[in-house]
């Protein structure tokens, strides 16, 4: 395994996100399973797992916390707090919620459920319109003199947003949707993490599957799959982006590759401050993924998939209408 630094963190070049072993791409995996996965991404030498109180909600951080007790001291788990859901019976009240008190009583339930006395990175899940980032930083550098958070992180915040909450509290990694698929960051967010020193954390990097060129026109997603609410994932917007996954495939197809390890080895080659965390709940597929880390892109090959993307204007919002507004992207 290779390592990388985010912010003063070193992590495994590939992290596990674990949001789909509970849920939104259908329905749960099974517990056993999932806990011999995340076991055997350790024993591949992952460090770096994903998590959120919203995944379930708890059912996520409960899986993980269950899954990791054993070799507690030797990973690094992510977990986010942000929206208002009771911490009691899970209800979804709708929004946000970074009140610094909530923010506290959120980080109290998490240490519980991932049975661990501190959360390594603890990022806000989305920005609160409601509540100034510079007392949610407060609340976490509260957390962090009491020993139950180590680091803080954002995700999907603006730059502005970033610059504020790093004044108040250092910032050491941010996530964010980023791949072939959604190049946003590329405009304001990547230059201004350098200039920061703050490390970045592609979320998606496979573009929700659909850069393993295992999804086309045809695939039918299960009825819970959170992808049939998602523009980019119409029939129609499937069909154009396609092309997308053939830029893709032709490096792959000479490389002896498949085209998910091209693309996320296209990611890691874009700096060595970013460290990616593609989901699966197949043993299959994560190996598949980690092959990506030790395929070399050559510029040429780097080249070549940015000549060919460039020409393609991916069809399709990224995320439903009412998602991207928490985001403010």
């Amino acid at each position: 395994m290779k390592y990388r630094q985010i912010g003063d963190l070193q992590v495994s070049a590939l992290g596990l996100g674990c949001m789909g072993m509970t849920g939104v791409y259908g329905a749960s995996a099974d517990k056993g399973e999932m806990i011999k996965l995340i076991h055997d991404a350790h024993d591949r030498g992952v460090t770096f797992f994903d998590t959120a109180e919203a995944y379930g909600p708890f059912a996520n951080e409960a899986l993980l916390g269950e899954a990791l007790q054993p070799i507690r001291d030797k990973v690094v788990i992510a977990t986010k707090f942000g929206f208002d859901i009771d911490l009691e019976t899970g209800a979804r009240a709708g929004g946000t919620n970074s009140r610094p008190e909530h923010v506290k009583a959120v980080a109290d339930a998490a240490l519980r459920r991932l049975r661990t006395d501190r959360i390594d990175l603890f990022y806000q899940h989305r920005v609160d319109p409601e509540v100034p980032i510079e007392d949610v930083a407060g609340a976490v550098m509260d957390l962090i003199g009491e020993g139950k958070v180590n680091h803080f992180g954002l995700s999907e915040a603006g730059v502005q947003t970033i610059r504020r909450a790093h004044a108040v509290q250092p910032v050491t990694a941010v996530q964010s949707e980023y791949s072939l698929f959604w190049r946003g960051p590329e405009a304001e967010l990547l230059p201004a993490l350098e200039e920061l020193g703050i490390g970045f954390v592609p979320f998606s990097p496979l573009g929700a599957g659909f850069l393993t060129g295992k999804i086309d026109e045809n695939t039918t997603f299960a009825k819970e799959d959170f992808r049939n609410l998602v523009p980019r994932f119409s029939l129609e917007a499937r069909k154009a982006n396609m092309a997308l996954v053939g830029v893709v495939k032709g490096v792959a197809d000479r490389k002896g590759a498949t085209p998910a390890q091209v693309a996320l080895a296209w990611l890691l080659a874009q700096t060595p401050w970013m460290v990616p965390i593609p989901g699966t709940t197949r043993l299959h597929r994560l190996e598949e993924n980690l092959g990506g880390i030790d395929l070399a892109l050559t510029a040429e090959d780097l080249a070549e998939i940015d000549a060919g993307a460039s020409r393609i204007e991916v069809q399709g919002e990224r995320l439903p209408e009412a998602v991207l507004k928490m985001t403010g992207h």
